[in-house]
């Protein structure tokens, strides 16, 4: 099968998630947009030794049964996606890629692998199927990160190192709540964790932290985190790191920044909600997800996940 890989044009990315060193007995055929390593300087000779053969956006949009895109596909590339084409990518097919979705995805009969760290899947005309082909929890290090580089941009975004009179409370016990506390307990003793189970006590003392920050995602058919009611009672010039990055759900009532603007304030409360953090530390990322990427979606024919649905 041949396998195109292109640029993200998502806002801010960096990471690279195929190095040629990871390239090895694939598949599937490689072409590479030109470019492709730019941000890490990798240059095209290099995926020319490894195998690929390096083409322009559109050529690998013509060409190619498959195109992976770290991101989703922005509106710019539309025009170019073929019938019958698969997908590969983060796409949030129920979430922030629903739109995607309905205007691309099902009129134009594509395959769309999500794949989600947490519940990879294959969409096709409407329909989500589990796929077995790639283990859960494969990619824990990038929400890792995410929780490790965001903290840190926030913290120097707000202008605040946290020292050890600065009361933190961090929400959560995930991959992206770990990286969170792996920053910020460097800088500070005064933090404490909670996990689902004991949000009722921070709750109880939430007018004593300085800087919440959470790492918990809840989607659209969750209950809040924090309700708009609940953050009325957070201490003015407080900050909340929603590093979850689950806008108006997990923080009821809050919404996205951007790298430009990553802090906004209202009622005396400080929020920062900046999505895509894991591309802060993309050297480091970029290492990771060529690897597992490689492991576990690159180096099979991609057919193989078209033929678990049917089977």
């Amino acid at each position: 099968m041949k396998l195109g890989f292109i640029k993200s044009n998502f806002p801010n990315e960096r990471r690279v998630p195929l190095l040629p060193e990871h390239i090895k007995q694939f598949a599937n055929s490689v072409y590479i947009e030109n470019g492709f390593g730019h941000s890490l300087g990798i240059h095209d000779v290099e995926y020319r030794k490894a195998g690929c053969t390096i083409l322009t956006r559109s050529e690998i949009f013509a060409l190619c049964d498959a195109i992976f895109s770290l991101k989703i596909l922005q509106p710019s590339d539309y025009d170019s996606l073929r019938q019958n084409q698969i997908i590969i990518g983060w796409t949030h097919p129920l979430g922030s890629g629903k739109e995607f979705m309905k205007s691309q995805a099902i009129p134009k009969n594509l395959y769309i692998l999500d794949i989600d760290n947490q519940k990879p899947t294959l969409s096709y005309q409407g329909k989500v199927y589990n796929t077995e082909l790639i283990p859960k929890n494969f990619v824990y290090q990038n929400s890792f990160y995410a929780g490790y580089a965001g903290v840190l941009h926030a913290l120097l975004s707000f202008g605040l190192l946290p020292d050890s009179h600065i009361d933190i409370a961090i929400l959560g016990s995930g991959n992206t709540a770990q990286g969170a506390f792996h920053a910020i307990s460097k800088i500070s003793s005064s933090v404490q964790l909670f996990y689902r189970k004991t949000l009722p006590q921070f709750k109880r003392q939430i007018d004593t932290y300085s800087i919440i920050i959470n790492g918990i995602e809840v989607g659209d058919s969750g209950n809040p985190i924090l309700t708009i009611k609940e953050q009325e009672q957070v201490k003015k010039g407080a900050f909340i790191i929603d590093i979850a990055a689950d806008a108006g759900n997990a923080i009821e009532g809050n919404h996205l920044t951007t790298v430009a603007a990553p802090i906004y304030e209202k009622n005396g409360i400080y929020y920062y909600t900046l999505p895509n953090t894991p591309t802060f530390a993309y050297r480091n990322v970029s290492s990771v997800l060529s690897k597992q990427f490689s492991k576990y979606i690159f180096k099979n024919d991609i057919s193989n996940f078209i033929d678990e649905i049917a089977d």
